[in-house]
């Protein structure tokens, strides 16, 4: 069941990497960038979910944290799609409601944890406290949008590049750290997990502030 399992994670994980970089390229909105991207969506809800399971069968905190991270930010960027009216009195559903608390009582415990390894001496600790911080940051945002008082008019579209985006960070970063082996022994791991989100933040700014900016 394991290899199985393996192998469905390492199938679509590669999939949605090679269509996350094409969609990163190409030129955002058109028919062509929603088509690829609605499968890059599903590619990581099938990565996530495997890497759940996989994590459940053999123990593995990496696999653990990529799973929740992509089907959280997977999941609550393609729902933002659907919901461009919470300003104007529509309600979120139940799904937007489970996948944004289980984040935020995920989020707290990566910080709790980072913290008491980072007091242990394990620089791993920073990885889990950035991506704890990240995940309560969204829960915020998402808290904000769901009472109907988001700033921004266009504000889904701007929590769709950010989710999405950072959904394609996670595979980056699950590609890095599981090919760390074959980099320069010299590198610290918590490089692997840090430089993905280090270089690609920058770009979803930029292009939230071009594309909703309103």
């Amino acid at each position: 069941m394991y290899t199985l399992f393996l192998t469905i994670h390492i199938f679509f994980g590669g999939l949605s990497l090679l269509l996350g970089t094409w969609n990163l390229l190409q030129k955002k909105g058109n028919v062509s960038h929603k088509k690829v991207g609605l499968v890059f969506v599903w590619g990581m809800l099938i990565t996530g979910f495997s890497a759940f399971i996989l994590a459940i069968l053999k123990p593995n905190i990496f696999l653990f944290i990529i799973g929740i991270f992509t089907v959280y930010l997977v999941g609550t960027g393609q729902r933002y799609i659907h919901l461009k009216k919470l300003n104007k009195g529509q309600v979120p559903k139940w799904i937007d409601w489970l996948l944004t608390i289980s984040m935020m009582v995920i989020g707290i415990g990566f910080v709790f944890w980072g913290i008491n390894m980072m007091i242990n001496g394990d620089s791993m600790g920073m990885a889990l406290i950035t991506f704890g911080f990240i995940g309560l940051l969204s829960v915020r945002k998402d808290f904000q949008n769901y009472r109907g008082k988001a700033r921004k008019k266009m504000y889904w579209l701007a929590a769709h590049i950010a989710r999405i985006t950072g959904a394609y960070i996670a595979s980056v970063t699950a590609f890095l750290v599981v090919n760390q082996k074959t980099f320069p022994s010299i590198i610290p791991p918590v490089v692997y997990w840090m430089l993905p989100t280090v270089i690609l933040t920058p770009l979803i700014v930029k292009w939230i502030r071009k594309f909703a900016k309103n």
